[in-house]
C-alpha cells in the first residue's frame, strides 16, 4: 500500500515552528528555551534545537540570563536587530522624509531633506536612503525592502506610478530605475492607504478587518480596507473620492486628471479656510482654522457645521456603497477637527443615509505615512527573512 505521508512534512513542521518562535520573540521576548518550549508547546529538546538553528541563521542571539532556580542561569534570547532592515519613505511635493527601522520595528534612523533643489526622483530617493540607513549604522545591503509613500494612483498590475499631481517627474519606468540604482525591493503605495495600515496596526483601527479612511488635507483621498486587506482597485484608482461629483460645486467635463474635481473643491483645505473666513476665523492653514473654531466653543460651531455637511458627502456616499462599520477621519483637517468634528460627521451620514457607521477621529498623529511605509515593509521583510528557515 503507498505511504500517503507528504513529503517535507517534518521540514515544514520545522519551519512553522521557527516561525512561531520568532513571533514570539519579537512581541514577548527575550525568553528562555524553556519558555519558547512552553508558549508553542514543543518539548524541551525541540526547543533547545528550534533555538540553535535559528542561532545558525543569525536570526536570534543571546542577550542575557535569567536568575532563579536551581542550577546555571538559564539564557535569555531575542531576535537579532541587525538581522535585516528596512526604509519607509514619505514623499511630498517639497519634502522627503525617510526612516530606517531594523527587523524588529525600532526604528534607528530618520532624515528629512527639502526636494526644492532638485527635479530627480531617482536622485531624491537615493539619497534619503542612504542617509536613512547611514543614520541608523545600517549597511545598505542589510536593508531588505523600501516601501515609498506617494500620492497619486499606483498601478496594481506593475507597481509603478501612473499619475501624481503634485509630482510631475514621478512617472511609469520610475520603479525600475530606482531598483536598479538601490540593488533591494522598492515598493510604491499610495500615501492615504499607507495611513490605513499604520491606523489598523496601532490606531482606531485596531481590531477593525472592515473599515475605510477619509483623508482630508491639501487634498481628499480614501482607503478601504476590506477583510483586513487593502483594495487598490482595477487600476489603483480606488479611494480617489476628491472626484467624487458632490452637490455645491462645478463638475468639471474635461478628461484632464489635473482639472479641479468637484469634492476636492467643496471640503478640501482651500475650501475649509473659506469656510473659518466666512465665519471671521483666519489662519495660515486649515488645520490652525479648524482648531479655532472648536477653541471658540459655541460660535465656532457654525464652521464645523458646515464642514461636517460638506465632508459628509463623500463618507456617505462612500458608505452606501460599501456599508464599512468604522471610518477614520485623518489627514491634517480630520487630526485638527477630531471627536468634535467626526460626531458631526456621523450624525450628518446618519441623516442623509440608510447607514451609521461609526465616525472616528485618527489616533496616528505622528507621521502616519512613514509608520504605514515601515509596517508594510516589515510585514514583507519578516515573512521572507523568517520564512527562510524553511531552506
Amino acid at each position: 500500500m503507498p505511504s500517503t505521508r507528504l513529503p517535507g512534512t517534518p521540514r515544514l513542521l520545522r519551519a512553522l515552528n521557527d516561525r512561531a518562535a520568532l513571533e514570539l520573540l519579537l512581541t514577548r521576548g527575550p525568553l528562555t528555551r524553556a519558555q519558547l518550549g512552553e508558549l508553542t508547546g514543543l518539548s524541551k529538546v525541540t526547543a533547545s534545537q528550534l533555538v540553535e538553528r535559528l542561532e545558525e541563521r543569525g536570526l536570534v542571539s543571546r542577550v542575557g540570563e535569567q536568575a532563579g532556580g536551581r542550577g546555571p542561569n538559564a539564557q535569555l534570547y531575542a531576535v537579532r536587530p541587525g538581522s535585516a532592515h528596512v526604509v519607509g519613505v514619505d514623499v511630498g511635493p517639497d519634502r522627503v522624509v525617510a526612516a530606517c527601522a531594523d527587523i524588529t520595528g525600532a526604528v534607528t534612523g530618520r532624515v528629512e531633506q527639502s526636494t526644492r533643489d532638485t527635479d530627480d526622483p531617482v536622485r531624491v530617493v537615493h539619497d534619503a536612503v542612504v542617509e536613512a540607513a547611514g543614520s541608523a549604522h545600517a549597511q545598505l545591503a542589510s536593508v531588505r525592502r523600501v516601501v515609498l509613500g506617494t500620492p497619486g494612483l499606483v498601478d496594481p498590475a506593475t507597481g509603478d506610478i501612473t499619475f501624481a499631481f503634485n509630482l510631475p517627474r514621478w512617472h511609469r519606468g520610475l520603479l525600475a530605475a530606482l531598483r536598479e540604482d538601490l540593488h533591494t525591493p522598492v515598493v510604491f503605495e499610495n500615501d492615504v492607504n499607507l495611513a490605513a495600515v499604520a491606523e489598523a496596526q496601532s490606531g482606531a483601527a485596531r481590531g477593525v478587518d472592515d473599515f475605510v479612511l477619509v483623508w482630508a488635507g491639501a487634498g481628499l483621498g480614501l482607503a478601504i480596507v476590506l477583510g483586513g486587506r487593502l483594495h487598490h482597485g482595477s487600476s489603483g484608482a480606488a479611494g480617489e473620492i476628491g472626484y467624487l461629483p458632490v452637490p455645491g460645486a462645478p463638475i468639471p467635463r474635461d478628461v484632464s486628471r489635473r482639472a479641479k474635481p468637484a469634492f476636492q473643491q467643496l471640503a478640501a483645505a482651500d475650501a475649509v479656510k473659506a469656510v473659518a473666513r466666512e465665519h471671521g476665523f483666519r489662519a495660515a492653514n486649515a488645520a490652525d482654522a479648524v482648531r479655532a473654531a472648536i477653541a471658540a466653543g459655541t460660535s465656532g460651531g457654525p464652521v464645523l457645521d458646515e464642514l461636517a455637511r460638506r465632508l459628509a458627502l463623500g463618507v456617505a456616499s462612500t458608505c452606501v456603497v460599501l456599508d464599512p462599520p468604522l471610518v477614520v477621519l485623518a489627514g491634517e483637517i480630520g487630526q485638527a477637527g477630531g471627536s468634535a468634528l467626526a460626531d458631526r460627521v456621523q450624525h450628518e451620514v446618519a441623516a442623509i443615509t440608510l447607514v451609521t457607521p461609526r465616525v472616528v477621529a485618527t489616533e496616528v498623529t505622528d507621521e502616519p505615512v512613514l509608520s504605514g511605509a515601515l509596517r508594510t515593509a516589515l510585514d514583507a521583510v519578516r515573512d521572507e527573512v523568517f520564512g527562510s528557515t524553511l531552506g
